[in-house]
C-alpha cells in the first residue's frame, strides 16, 4: 500500500491486512541468527558503466541496466553497443568497461517501484538483519560463471565474504538464498570453490560443509527452461533473453526503425549466460517424439486456492481425466499439426548437411546482421523442413544456426549427463553448473530447498513458422495464430503450456530436490536433505495489493509472505523438518518417476 494512504482507508477496503513475515515472526521471538547471501539471478542486477565510446559521455558510473532505463530512449544505439559483449570472447568490447553495481542496492528494485530483492531484505531486518550480516553477490549477469572471476574476482570475492561473515558472526554457517539463474551461479561456486587453484578457490572438499547451513533456491532454472531455446532461436522469448523485460512497449517501438528485435537479438546474442539455461539432460529428461515426464497434465485443471499443505499422496489420487495428450517432448515443431502427428507419419529430412550461403548480399543489415545471414534460403529450409525437435537435437539446432555464440558457449557449459562422474573431464569449469555432470559438495550437515511457484501456465514447447522474408528478417517466428481451443487448451498462442511459476516448468525447478539428489545418489555422495517447497499462485485480490502477497510469479514469489517466512525461520536457526518437510501441490514426484536416469 503506499503509505500516504491513511491506514483506515486502506483496512476498509482490503479488511485487516496481515502483518508481514518480519512482523509476525518478531513477536514470535525470532532474532537474527545466521548471516544470509543473496544471489541475483540474470537481468534483475543492476550494471553502471565505468568506460566507454563517445556517444555515452556523462554517464562515468550511472546505471545503463536497472534504474530507470533513461538512457535506452535517449540514445538507443549507443546504449546497445555498450550492452553488447565481445562475439569472440564474450568479454568487454575495446573501450567499454560496465561492471555490476554493488551492495544491496544492486538488486533490491529493478526499477523504481519494481522491487525484487527488497522486500525480503525489509522483512530479514524486522528480526535485527543489516548490512553486516545481508551480503549481495552482484556479479555481471552477461557473461559466462567462469569469466566472472576471470574478469572481476567475482567468485573470490563471495568466498572471502562468507568466510568473514561466518567468522565474524562467532561461527554460525551462513544461508545462500539464489534466485532463478543465481541458482545455476551457486552451483558453479559451490565446485569452484573446492577446487584448487588456478582454475578454482582451493577453499577444500569440506569449504561447503564448514561454511554453509542451507541453500535456499527460489525458482532455480536447475534443468533448464525451454523458453531460453525460443529466446536464442528467434529473441521470442518473453525475459530469459531480456528482450521483453526492458520496458513494456520497448519492442513495439520504432526505436531502431523497424528493426528492434534484430538489435535485440544481436546484443542478446552476444551474452553467454543466456546459454547456462539451454535444457539440460536432453530426451532422458524432457522427453522425446512420443513421450515426456508431464504427459496427461491438464492446463484447465483447478488448482486449491490456498496454500493449505498438499501431500505427494492426495497429489497422486487425482486422476487426469480426459487429458489432451500434448506431446511435450517437441520442443520445436513447425507448423502446429506437425506437434499432434504420431512420429511414425512425420517425414523429416536432415538439417545438419544443409547447404549454408548467403541469400544475398545486403549492406543495408550491417548493423542489425544476426547469424541467419550466414544461412542462406538454403540453411532456413532445411530448419523448418526437419519439422521436430527434441531437447536432444535442439543442440544440433541452436550449433547449425548460432555457430559463434554456441561455439563460445559450449566452452563454458555443458547439457549433458554423466556417465561417470569420477571422470577426470569432469573436473572442468564447464560441467559445474550442471546438476546432472556434478557432484554436490561433501557436506552431510547442509541443506538444499527448492523452492517455487505453481499454477501459472509456463511456455514448454512452441509451435513454429517460417518468417515472410524481408530485408533484415529472423526467418523463424512462434506461430502466434496456433490456438488449441477446447480440444487442447494447453496451446495457446503458438506456446504450450505446462506447470511452473511462468518462466521455470515445475521439471527443471523441483526434478533434483525431489528424486536427483534424493537421499544417497550419484550426484548427492554425502546424502544431503532436500526438501521442495511449492507456493500456489493467488494473484492479487485488488489493486490495492500490488503484486500480491501469495504470488508463485517467478520474480513475484520474491514478496510472496509464505515465502519469505520460511527463509526468516530457516535463517533463525529453523531446519527443513522444522519447517513440515515437502510441501507440494503439483505432479513433481509423479512426473521424477517417469524419467529414467541412473542413480
Amino acid at each position: 500500500m503506499p503509505a500516504s494512504f491513511p491506514q483506515y482507508v486502506t483496512k476498509a477496503i482490503t479488511g485487516p491486512l496481515p502483518d508481514p513475515p518480519g512482523v509476525k515472526l518478531g513477536k514470535e521471538g525470532l532474532r537474527a541468527k545466521h548471516p544470509v547471501v543473496f544471489v541475483p539471478g540474470i537481468v534483475t542486477g543492476g550494471l553502471e558503466l565505468w568506460e566507454g565510446h563517445q556517444c555515452a559521455e556523462g554517464l562515468f558510473r550511472k546505471r545503463l541496466w536497472g534504474g530507470t532505463f533513461g538512457e535506452l530512449y535517449k540514445r538507443p544505439l549507443c546504449w546497445v553497443e555498450h550492452m553488447s559483449l565481445d562475439n569472440e570472447t564474450g568479454l568487454d568490447p575495446s573501450g567499454i568497461r560496465i561492471r555490476p553495481v554493488s551492495g544491496l542496492v544492486a538488486a533490491d528494485y529493478f526499477a523504481p517501484g519494481y522491487f525484487i530483492w527488497a522486500v525480503l531484505i525489509a522483512n530479514l531486518a524486522r528480526i535485527g538483519y543489516e548490512e553486516k550480516n545481508m551480503y549481495m553477490a552482484a556479479y555481471d549477469w552477461r557473461i559466462s560463471f567462469q569469466n566472472t572471476e576471470v574478469r572481476d574476482q567475482t567468485l573470490s570475492r563471495i568466498k572471502s565474504n562468507i568466510e568473514l561473515m561466518v567468522a565474524s558472526s562467532g561461527g554460525k554457517k551462513v544461508v545462500i538464498i539464489p534466485h532463478s539463474m543465481g541458482v545455476l551461479y551457486f552451483l558453479h561456486f559451490m565446485k569452484w570453490v573446492e577446487v584448487p587453484a588456478p582454475m578454482g578457490g582451493g577453499g577444500g572438499s569440506d569449504w561447503c560443509a564448514k561454511h554453509l547451513k542451507a541453500v535456499m533456491n527460489i525458482g532455480g532454472p536447475f534443468l533448464g527452461v525451454p523458453k531460453a531455446v525460443s529466446g536464442l532461436f528467434s529473441a521470442e522469448a518473453k525475459d530469459i533473453a531480456a528482450a521483453r523485460s526492458m520496458a513494456p512497449s520497448f519492442l513495439d517501438s520504432e526505436m531502431f526503425n523497424f528493426q528492434t528485435l534484430q538489435h535485440v537479438m544481436r546484443m542478446t546474442r552476444t551474452w553467454d549466460s543466456t546459454m547456462s539455461m539451454i535444457p539440460k539432460g536432453g530426451d532422458t529428461i524432457w522427453g522425446g517424439l512420443d513421450w515426456s515426464p508431464e504427459e496427461g497434465y491438464e492446463c484447465n485443471e483447478k488448482k486449491p486456492k490456498n496454500n493449505s499443505t498438499h501431500t505427494a499422496q492426495s497429489d497422486r489420487k487425482r486422476k487426469s481425466v480426459n487429458a489432451t495428450r500434448v506431446k511435450y517432448g517437441r520442443i520445436i515443431s513447425f507448423g502446429k499439426h506437425v506437434a499432434d502427428l504420431p512420429s511414425s507419419e512425420i517425414e523429416r529430412i536432415d538439417f545438419r548437411d544443409a547447404l549454408k550461403g548467403k541469400s544475398h548480399a545486403n549492406s543495408t543489415c550491417r548493423d542489425v546482421w544476426t547469424e541467419y545471414h550466414d544461412m542462406g534460403i538454403g540453411g532456413v529450409k532445411a530448419v523448418a523442413d526437419y519439422k521436430v525437435y527434441t531437447a536432444g537435437s535442439v543442440l544440433d539446432l541452436l550449433h547449425f544456426v548460432a555457430p559463434k555464440l554456441m561455439k563460445r558457449g559450449s566452452a563454458h557449459f555443458s547439457y549433458g549427463i554423466a556417465d561417470d562422474l569420477d571422470d577426470k573431464k569432469y573436473e572442468h569449469y564447464k560441467y559445474w553448473s550442471n546438476p546432472l555432470e556434478t557432484k554436490l559438495p561433501n557436506a552431510p550437515g547442509m541443506e538444499i530447498f527448492s523452492m517455487y511457484g505453481v499454477g501459472i501456465p509456463t511456455e514448454r514447447a512452441y509451435a513454429y513458422k517460417l518468417s515472410p522474408a524481408g530485408d533484415c528478417y529472423i526467418p523463424f517466428q512462434i506461430d502466434t495464430s496456433a490456438e488449441g481451443g477446447n480440444e487442447s487448451p494447453c496451446l495457446k498462442g503458438g506456446v504450450f503450456h505446462v506447470d511452473g511459476d511462468e518462466t521455470v516448468p515445475i521439471l527443471s525447478a523441483g526434478y533434483m530436490c525431489a528424486k536427483g539428489w534424493r537421499g544417497k545418489t550419484r550426484f548427492n555422495p554425502s546424502g544431503i536433505r532436500t526438501f521442495i517447497r511449492e507456493y500456489n499462485h493467488a494473484p492479487p485480490a485488488n489493486l490495492l495489493e500490488g503484486r500480491g502477497t501469495q504470488s508463485g510469479a517467478h520474480v513475484d514469489i520474491m514478496g510472496n509472505f509464505a515465502l519469505i517466512e520460511d527463509i526468516i525461520r530457516v535463517a533463525a536457526g529453523a531446519t527443513g523438518e522444522d519447517l513440515g518437510g515437502d510441501q507440494v501441490y503439483s505432479g513433481i514426484f509423479k512426473w521424477s518417476e517417469r524419467i529414467k536416469l541412473k542413480l
